[in-house]
C-alpha cells in the first residue's frame, strides 16, 4: 500500500460533511492521537473502539477501509 489508512480518508474531509466518512474524515483530521502512518486494520480499529467517541459506528470504519483496500488494489 502507499499511502496510509490516515492519508486515505483525509481527501474526504469536507467543511460540510456529506455522509458518514465525511464526518468521519473531519473528525480523525482533528484527533491529534490518531495513528497517522498506520496500515494496519486492528491497530487502526482497536484505536478507534478505544478513543474515539466521535465514530458513531465502527460500520464507518469498516466502509471507508473497504474503499481504503479498493482504492490500493
Amino acid at each position: 500500500m502507499s499511502k496510509s489508512f490516515y492519508h486515505f480518508l483525509i481527501k474526504y474531509r469536507h467543511p460540510k460533511p456529506m455522509d458518514a466518512i465525511s464526518s468521519f474524515a473531519n473528525d480523525a483530521y482533528l484527533d491529534h492521537s490518531f495513528p497517522k502512518n498506520s496500515f494496519d486494520y486492528h491497530e487502526i480499529s482497536s484505536y478507534l473502539e478505544l478513543n474515539a467517541p466521535y465514530l458513531k459506528s465502527m460500520t464507518d470504519f469498516d466502509d471507508a477501509w473497504e474503499q481504503y483496500l479498493f482504492s490500493e488494489g
